[in-house]
């Protein structure tokens, strides 16, 4: 995914996208060991997406407290 629309969702909706790359990593790790696998470097991009969101999040989350330590 792109990042700006990454940056433009809410929490809710970056968990659920987490939730579904993180499944889809696991599919496809195990169609890697079944020899399935027909484009390996998904994987590659799933967990570069997968840090991205956490990122993002983490980001999201610290904006948050910043807001509330300014109202203080």
């Amino acid at each position: 995914m792109d990042v700006k629309e990454l940056r433009g969702m809410t929490k809710e909706a970056l968990l659920e996208v987490l939730q579904q790359n993180r499944s889809e990593i696991v599919n496809l790790r195990f169609q890697k060991e079944l020899q399935q696998l027909d484009n390996p470097s998904r994987i590659r991009l799933v967990r570069r997406d997968i840090a991205r969101i956490i990122t993002i999040l983490k980001e999201k989350n610290d904006q948050g407290t910043q807001e509330t330590k300014d109202k203080k």
